[in-house]
């Protein structure tokens, strides 16, 4: 159980709260790029850590992230007019640089013939990078250290896709899910398999294309630091001792980043914080292609929005991803942990709840909190534990399934617009015989998840 007092000081993350202020340590991904780029006034809101921003990109191509008012009038400049150094406001024609300094008043400065006014009237602007098809902010003060360049954002021969679901619920919640395994033989085989007998939909949830020990029950999980973070590993009915589930396990990047999946696909997932009652949950989907074959290339990353609810209001919830957001929503919109029971299966959050209050205490104390790149040559692919194969699977899989299959990776509602070309890098391991798979088959049937 943690304290109530404790409990505050990790969830609220507006500037000048312990965690805001830890937060703005760290670089987040705001907006995929291609959302962006496909605006026609070329700007977006943004909402990061209680702020209110306008992410934009100039006529010049260089990206701003700035306050999202206008400091004359107050008007919203995500509607304003992007020119080749800055936006403009639409109201009286003020104009701001991408860092935020106000660099034209047209009638102040015809009245009064030089911009000394103007040197006065800037508004907050934050650096922003483009990297594996997102944009990133970093909302701290000082200088601003490396975008960390994790191995899946950087690897030369992948494909990628990127989803975003936003959520009513701080983003601990989230977060505290990915050191808890034993959710997934519950929520994520016992759960569904429940709803589908008391809907009549069907079978049961079968896993064959997700392994061979897939959704079975849990005998024994363990937790160990790694130089980043932490990592979780489980060993489940049938499993020997000797699986990378229970040797290698998969990492929580401090402070707010979940890896899952296997050498054929893995998930980098966000936990990034809107507010204190609401977070950006931003999956990124990298499929690697097979050693030594090329993948093929992608005219931009493609996104898509996640919704959490069908027509009915009713909770989507035959997609392992939007499982999770049920759970985490539903605990409210700021979890109650002084009022919880924890017990065996929630070691992994009593520990990473202690890495936060620990690093929070750094931070305190005037040092730089875990995860703080500065060096450049220690940040040009950062990897880390991860398993290359995961419930067993040494087939490898496919994204979605087609006529007579059962299953596929695609972790939450909906399928990317570049599906293709996600299957196509997947094919590339069967060009490596023990990954290979069987053609597909012809037969026409039901299929679930």
């Amino acid at each position: 159980m943690l304290k109530s007092s404790d409990n505050e000081r990790l969830v609220r993350v507006g500037s000048g709260t312990p965690m805001g202020e830890l937060m703005r340590r760290y670089w987040h991904p705001i907006a995929p790029i291609a959302e962006l780029d496909s605006s026609p006034l070329r700007t977006k809101e943004v909402r990061l850590l209680g702020e209110d921003l306008v992410l934009f990109r100039d006529r010049s191509g260089r990206l701003g992230l700035i306050d999202r008012y206008c400091s004359h009038r107050r008007v919203n400049l995500a509607l304003g007019m992007v020119e080749q150094d800055g936006i403009r406001c639409p109201y009286h024609g003020w104009k701001f640089a991408t860092d935020g300094s106000c660099i034209d008043q047209p009638f102040e400065m015809t009245m009064q013939g030089n911009d000394h006014f103007a040197r006065s009237c800037g508004i907050p602007g934050y650096p922003v990078q483009e990297l594996a098809g997102l944009v990133w902010a970093y909302l701290g003060a000082g200088s601003a250290p490396l975008l960390p360049r994790w191995a899946p954002l950087v690897w030369g021969e992948a494909v990628r896709d990127i989803s975003i679901a936003e959520l009513p619920c701080n983003w601990l919640q989230c977060q505290e899910n990915s050191l808890d395994p034993v959710h997934t033989e519950w929520l994520h085989t016992n759960y569904p398999n429940y709803l589908r007998q008391v809907t009549n939909m069907g079978d049961e949830t079968r896993f064959e294309g997700l392994g061979p020990t897939a959704g079975k029950r849990h005998r024994r999980i363990r937790f160990y630091d790694f130089e980043y973070g932490m990592a979780k590993a489980r060993m489940v009915e049938g499993d020997t001792g000797t699986e990378e589930d229970w040797t290698v396990g998969h990492p929580v990047i401090f402070p707010h980043i979940l890896v899952t999946g296997c050498q054929f696909a893995y998930t980098m997932q966000f936990r990034v914080p809107i507010d204190d009652t609401h977070t950006n949950h931003i999956s990124l989907y990298v499929f690697p292609t097979a050693p030594g074959t090329k993948a093929p290339r992608q005219r931009q990353i493609p996104y898509r929005y996640v919704p959490l609810k069908d027509e009915f209001g009713d909770w989507i919830l035959n997609f392992s991803f939007n499982q999770d957001y049920m759970a985490w929503v539903e605990q409210g919109a700021i979890a109650e942990r002084d009022r919880e029971k924890l017990g065996v299966s929630d070691t992994g959050i009593i520990k990473y709840r202690k890495l936060l209050l620990r690093e929070l205490r750094k931070l305190e104390q005037g040092d730089e909190p875990m995860n703080v790149f500065r060096d450049p040559a220690a940040n040009v692919c950062v990897d880390f534990p991860r398993e290359r194969i995961k419930h067993g699977m040494v087939t490898r899989p496919i994204y979605k399934p087609g006529p007579g299959e059962v299953s596929g990776i695609a972790g939450e509602y909906g399928w990317s617009s570049d599906t293709a070309l996600i299957e196509q890098a997947l094919a590339t391991w069967d060009t490596i015989p023990e990954h290979a798979r069987p053609a597909r088959t012809k037969e026409t049937g039901p299929h679930v998840r």
